[in-house]
């Protein structure tokens, strides 16, 4: 029996004792992480937005086994902030949806999630009505008649069902009450209201297709209220996708049991806490390279100076010789060796042991 056919559903229950001292790790952690925030300057934020939106969105659609041009993703959502990054690119329809649905979850968070806003979002996601090579109702909830939604794996004659969705004729008032009890004020902790909801709408899984994503999306919207920010200043989708395989079975776990959702929650709170750990490291890399453009400021850097240090910056790996920087740059090999012995000269860049055409340098 699968917990939406239990008679109590959607009377949730919990051990509050097995979630304290987990919740107040994550607080804790939390209000650390606002602190720093509130430690950066603008354009330090305004970076720390862009690099955790574009984690949530090329992770989330991971999740799902799509993978979207990571270049695609970030200069999408660079021109949504304003911010200018090297190397822009044009996106497709398909990245384009799924900013957009990210950027609305998150930035505006404080508007209410309607019927008619959830289901511009799933429209967001199929902007041609498919699915890879498959026709999808768009808009709509699912109708069920290719079948019950079930979520399946293995090959043809060797599938296993893990899940069964309630039938089609229900969801309308599943869904009424679901975005009824996620608007309505609550008692509840925002991060544990975040979990729940999150299970809840899988648990109905309310279209034809893009459920999962639909989901991490209205959760991200419900912690963006909690953090009151606007900013992103961590991704849950990427500390889920880092834990893909312990996601779909604590879901599986918990959807053909009992309505009580300890395990669930307490996963979800592990997860979190990962996703802050890792925006601790993302806010120092930030802030980092913020200070050495500073220290650097009166440096006269020309493009392919910038190009290079903002790849040297980020973390690039191996050895940075001239016939590199000459690729990168777009460049000969002779303006290359000259822009090296430029900030080479400045104190920006040192020189390796290796000697020839092995010679590679780093960052002081």
């Amino acid at each position: 029996m699968y917990i939406h056919e239990q008679p109590e559903w959607p009377s949730f229950a919990r051990q509050d004792d097995r979630l304290i001292v987990p919740l107040a790790r994550v607080r804790q952690l939390h209000g650390r992480l606002l602190g720093k925030l509130d430690a950066l300057g603008f354009a330090p934020l305004e970076e720390t937005s862009l690099e955790n939106l574009t984690q949530d969105v090329i992770r989330s659609t991971e999740i799902e086994g799509e993978r979207l041009d990571a270049l695609q993703v970030r200069s999408s959502v660079a021109r949504r902030l304003g911010v200018a990054i090297p190397e822009s690119v044009a996106a497709s329809r398909e990245v384009e949806g799924m900013v957009d649905l990210t950027m609305d979850a998150i930035l505006h968070c404080h508007k209410p999630l309607t019927r008619k806003r959830l289901m511009d979002w799933q429209v967001a996601l199929f902007p041609e009505g498919r699915s890879g090579l498959y026709r999808i109702r768009t808009g709509k909830w699912r109708d069920d008649s290719k079948g019950p939604m079930q979520v399946v794996s293995g090959g043809w004659g060797r599938e296993r069902v893990h899940f069964q969705a309630p039938e089609a004729d229900r969801i309308a008032g599943e869904m009424r009450r679901f975005l009824s009890w996620l608007e309505a004020e609550s008692d509840d902790d925002p991060i544990l209201k975040a979990a729940i909801a999150h299970l809840w709408f899988l648990t109905i899984h309310p279209f034809d297709d893009g459920n999962g994503r639909l989901a991490r999306a209205l959760t991200d919207l419900l912690l963006a209220r909690m953090d009151g920010k606007g900013v992103r200043f961590y991704s849950l989708s990427a500390a889920i996708m880092a834990e893909r395989n312990e996601y779909y079975k604590v879901l599986e776990f918990t959807q053909a049991g009992s309505l009580d959702i300890t395990d669930w929650l307490l996963w979800f709170l592990g997860c979190l806490e990962h996703a802050m750990e890792r925006s601790t490291r993302v806010i120092d890399k930030v802030l980092h390279k913020h200070l050495f453009w500073q220290r650097h400021a009166n440096v006269s850097f020309n493009d392919r100076h910038r190009k290079v240090l903002g790849l040297l910056l980020e973390g690039f790996e191996g050895n940075l010789t001239s016939g590199k920087w000459a690729k990168i740059a777009r460049c000969s090999t002779d303006t290359a060796l000259r822009d090296i012995q430029f900030l080479t000269e400045q104190g920006i860049l040192v020189r390796g042991d290796a000697g020839g055409r092995s010679t590679g340098y780093r960052l002081a």
